[in-house]
C-alpha cells in the first residue's frame, strides 16, 4: 500500500503542485483500502462518542446511519491527514511508505493484546486467528522498516513517526477499553486512521523542526 502510494504521488508530481497531489493520494489511500479502516472509525466515532452504555455503544457502531459524531470526526481527520501532507514537500516517500505500516501494526497488536467485545463478526474471525507470532512480526516490520528509512533520510523522523504511532496507539487503545468492554472490527480501523494520523503530524513536527 505504502509502495503504490509513493508510486502514485511521484507520478503526480508531473502534473500537480503539492497541495492537489495530496489531496488525490489521500483519495487513492481510501480508496485502495475500501474506505474499510476510515467506516470503522466513523462507525467508532458514533458509538464511543454517543452512547451511554457500552451496549447502547456497541449496538450504535453496528448502525449503518452515519450521525454528526461521524461526520464530525471523519471531516477533521482527514483535514489532519490533508494538511500534514500538503507540509511534506520533501522525503514524501519515506512519509507515504511507513504511516501505513504503522497503521497496520497498531491494528495487529489491538488484535492480539485485547478481548474482542462480540462473539461474532468480521473481527472476532480475525481475532481467533492471531496470537503472539503475528504481534512480534508486525512489530520486527514497523521497527526495522523505520530504521531502515531513518537511514536512508540520514534523520530520525521515521523513528520519531514510530514514537508517536505507539504513543496514539496506546492512548487510542485505552479510551476504546474505557468505553467499551473490548474491541471490534470498527475500533480496529479507527485505531489504524488515527495511528496514520498520528504518524504523519510526528512527520511534519520532525521536518518543521529541523
Amino acid at each position: 500500500l505504502g509502495a503504490l502510494l509513493a508510486l502514485a504521488d511521484a507520478m503526480l508530481a508531473l502534473l500537480f503542485p503539492i497541495p492537489v497531489r495530496s489531496a488525490l493520494v489521500l483519495v487513492l489511500w481510501v480508496v485502495l483500502t475500501g474506505g474499510l479502516h476510515l467506516d470503522g472509525f466513523l462507525d467508532a466515532c458514533d458509538g464511543l462518542l454517543g452512547g451511554s452504555t457500552p451496549e447502547s455503544r456497541l449496538n450504535i457502531m453496528r448502525d449503518e446511519r452515519v450521525g454528526a459524531y461521524a461526520l464530525m470526526g471523519g471531516a477533521l481527520l482527514l483535514l489532519t491527514m490533508f494538511s500534514a501532507l500538503s507540509t511534506i514537500a520533501t522525503w514524501r516517500w519515506v512519509v507515504l511508505l511507513l504511516t501505513p505500516v504503522l497503521g497496520r501494526c497498531g491494528i495487529s497488536l489491538a488484535v492480539v493484546l485485547f478481548p474482542y467485545a462480540r462473539e461474532t463478526g468480521l473481527g472476532r474471525d480475525i481475532k481467533n486467528h492471531a496470537g503472539v507470532p503475528q504481534a512480534i512480526l508486525a512489530m520486527a516490520t514497523a521497527l526495522v522498516a523505520a530504521i531502515l528509512l531513518a537511514w536512508a533520510m540520514h534523520s530520525a523522523a521515521p523513528l520519531l513517526a514510530l514514537v508517536v504511532a505507539a504513543i496514539v496507539f496506546g492512548l487510542s487503545a485505552a479510551f476504546i477499553r474505557s468505553r467499551i468492554p473490548g474491541m471490534t472490527g470498527d475500533t480496529y480501523g479507527a485505531i489504524n486512521m488515527l495511528v496514520e494520523a498520528g504518524a504523519l503530524l510526528a512527520f511534519v513536527a520532525s521536518i518543521w523542526a529541523g
